[in-house]
């Protein structure tokens, strides 16, 4: 077992999972704080790391594309205070991090385990029920809706629709964007055959966030939703499945010999056919048997 006890938090590695406890120093993120202790698999590790600085230096792992629903539902958008995956090591301990980071490695190398991404999350995402106010609204989630309420501070077009409850599974996506510079960022549900281009001042199906301390809060609920939809390269297997499964049309074309006019015949008699039970859409059957009547 391998463990290094800083002021920014406690790493514990057991050889099987890595244990990450945040610390109390006042230096903590409130989103680490609340996100609490996250245990790591070791199969969702693709590397670890240890840089040193003059005065302090860091701790960093690197997970597995996929395994773990607050990375995929921030998307790389966490800044260095709020990211779990970080721990910064003071100077006298820089010989215990290197001797973790070892020990990390070690037990990647033995399990063998690949660095490719994975098609399950490995970890479970924040605990629900779940609610952060921040922005011009607050988001509540109980696993199975979201609940979007407005404040004094939002635009009146919104706050005239009133509460907003979404239920899962009428989700598709989420979205959780930081505010960066003059841009205001903001938490998106993306809701089946709804829009989604409206600026989020605007969009009922999102809150708006300006930059202040709680907003990285909003995270943790775009994690917990995104930790109970389908997993992305799931989500894309069922895709190309369809596609695959759409039936293909004529080839381009050709001209036929005498005896190919029965069959093409017969063709446009199979096409009629898909087109009345639903196979083809209005303009797959057109286009299909225009196809097939250039080639007679």
């Amino acid at each position: 077992m391998a463990e290094i006890i800083q002021k920014d938090g406690s790493w514990i590695f057991d050889g099987d999972a890595l244990r990450l406890t945040p610390g109390r120093d006042k230096n903590v993120s409130l989103l680490r704080r609340e996100l609490g202790e996250l245990v790591v698999p070791l199969g969702a590790l693709a590397g670890v790391s240890f840089e040193q600085g003059k005065k302090s230096g860091r701790l960093r792992l690197r997970l597995r594309d996929g395994a773990d629903p607050l990375l995929h539902a921030t998307g790389g958008r966490l800044t260095e205070p709020h990211d779990p995956y970080q721990l910064i090591v003071e100077s006298d301990r820089y010989g215990v991090a290197e001797y973790f980071t070892d020990e990390v490695r070690n037990a990647l190398l033995l399990d063998q385990v690949p660095t490719e991404p994975v098609t399950e999350y490995l970890l479970a995402g924040p605990s629900v029920p779940l609610s952060v106010s921040a922005g011009d609204g607050t988001a509540s989630f109980d696993g199975e809706r979201i609940r979007l309420e407005w404040n004094w501070k939002t635009e009146d077009a919104k706050a005239a629709a009133g509460t907003r409850t979404l239920a899962l599974a009428d989700i598709t996506g989420v979205e959780w964007h930081p505010a960066a510079g003059l841009e205001n960022g903001h938490l998106r549900f993306v809701v089946r055959n709804a829009p989604t281009k409206t600026p989020p001042k605007y969009d009922p199906n999102a809150v708006e966030l300006w930059g202040f301390k709680k907003d990285p809060l909003m995270a943790l609920v775009a994690a917990a939703v995104q930790a109970r939809l389908p997993h992305p390269a799931r989500a894309a297997t069922v895709a190309a499945d369809v596609r695959d499964a759409r039936p293909e049309l004529p080839s381009p074309p050709v001209a036929p010999a005498e005896d190919d006019h029965d069959a093409l015949l017969r063709r446009l008699r199979e096409l009629g056919e898909l087109h009345r039970t639903g196979v083809l859409t209005d303009d797959e059957f057109t286009a299909a048997k225009q196809a097939v009547l250039k080639r007679m």
